[in-house]
């Protein structure tokens, strides 16, 4: 939950609904009076009408589902849409026969070269995906199911998100005969390898999807938590995706479906970003000058998602270098208020005293130097003013 004490505008920038085709005004406009019903009866009815057209959206080509969340007008419909969605795909029967379960395990992989000036690259193609899979049967995942096939690749997120699910919902349609490994719709999914460049680690989203047969009934997805074979599963996806001179490790998180591996894996890995960059500055700034004083601010950004982003910024009055600074990306479904309470819990939790958050919405670069504009506490200007904690 976010904390009401540290308060930072959205500086994403939503359509407004009369930009949108007019089937999407007609969906928006249902959301919205959904969202605001006064009553559970209309609620449930707005929402019967939106998971018609969502469901009719999923058996298309991706191209009607990909707009009605690229064009939303803001965040609460957007997350409004994506869980009448998600109930669609979920939905399940309980007659007892046997249905299909896609699902996808998100992968954070956290990358360093340890020598040398040029960056290198993983592959995104698993040699041994059988002992992936002998690692999560040993350990009971899937609730114990055993009769599961996983990819060979691991995809970007992309290759599995909103404007893919109608293709992917496609794996579901139990075939006559599936034989002992075998994956549907496996020749979709595109490796992407990861690519690391000299001198830093960096934080990688990879997924690595699958499919398993069960009763209809069985929901083999219901636990949220990685179990024993967290650990094991980690080791041996280092051991694949390893390369001399780069170090590789790997964080998977729990198998889920498509549209939720997408959310999780997103929040994971800046969540991970986060922690790194903030180990790494308040470090150097302890070993060399003392406490750092921590700014988050709201910047318009154009090479961010939706236009906009969050800063943090770690910097000291005893060091006249310019602050260090992470960009926090704000994703479809993301509140701000939640990614500040994210920030604001990793800063205290590296014993940060001085967190300051910043009232309006910044610019991408400094006026004079063309350079990513980061906020140290004597360079806030008046207006900026927010709150110090």
């Amino acid at each position: 939950m976010a904390d009401p004490a540290f308060t930072v505008p959205d500086p994403r920038i939503f359509p407004s609904i009369e930009s949108a085709a007019p089937a999407l005004r007609t969906l928006y406009a249902l959301a919205e009076e959904s969202l605001a019903a006064d009553s559970q009866q209309r609620a449930d009815g707005c929402d019967g009408e939106l998971r018609a057209t969502l469901a009719r959206y999923l058996e298309s080509d991706g191209t009607e589902l990909a707009a009605a969340f690229s064009h939303a007008p803001s965040v609460a419909v957007t997350r409004h849409l994506w869980r009448l969605v998600d109930s669609v795909w979920s939905a399940r029967t309980h007659d007892g026969t046997l249905a299909v379960t896609v699902f996808a395990l998100p992968l954070i992989v956290v990358a360093g070269i340890e020598g040398g000036s040029e960056r290198r690259s993983l592959r995104a193609t698993l040699l041994h995906p059988e002992r992936v899979a002998a690692i999560l049967r040993e350990h009971g995942a899937l609730k114990g199911n055993r009769n599961f096939a996983l990819a060979d690749a691991l995809v970007a997120a992309e290759t599995i998100d909103i404007a893919r699910l109608p293709q992917i919902r496609k794996w579901q349609q139990l075939p006559d005969a599936l034989e002992p490994g075998a994956m549907p719709g496996e020749r979709d999914l595109v490796p992407s390898p990861i690519v690391v460049a000299a001198g830093s680690e960096g934080v990688h989203l990879r997924f690595l999807p699958g499919t398993a047969i069960a009763g209809s009934a069985t929901d083999l997805l219901a636990e949220s938590d990685v179990g024993r074979w967290g650990i094991p599963l980690a080791q041996e996806l280092a051991r694949e995706l390893a390369i001399d001179g780069v170090s590789v490790l790997v964080l998977p998180r729990a198998p889920q479906p498509p549209l939720r591996a997408v959310a999780a894996g997103r929040a994971a890995q800046r969540e991970v970003s986060a922690q790194l960059f903030a180990a790494n500055a308040i470090r150097r700034f302890r070993s060399a000058v003392g406490e750092p004083s921590a700014v988050i601010s709201a910047h318009r950004a154009p090479d961010a998602p939706g236009g906009g982003e969050l800063r943090l910024s770690l910097s000291s009055p005893f060091d006249s270098r310019s602050a260090e600074g992470f960009r926090c990306p704000l994703y479809p479904l993301d509140r701000v208020g939640d990614a500040v309470t994210m920030l604001v819990e990793l800063l205290r939790d590296c014993r940060v005293g001085d967190i300051r958050t910043l009232a309006g919405v910044h610019p991408d670069r400094e006026r004079d130097f063309g350079s990513l504009l980061l906020f140290k506490p004597d360079t806030v200007p008046e207006y900026a003013n927010g709150e110090v904690h």
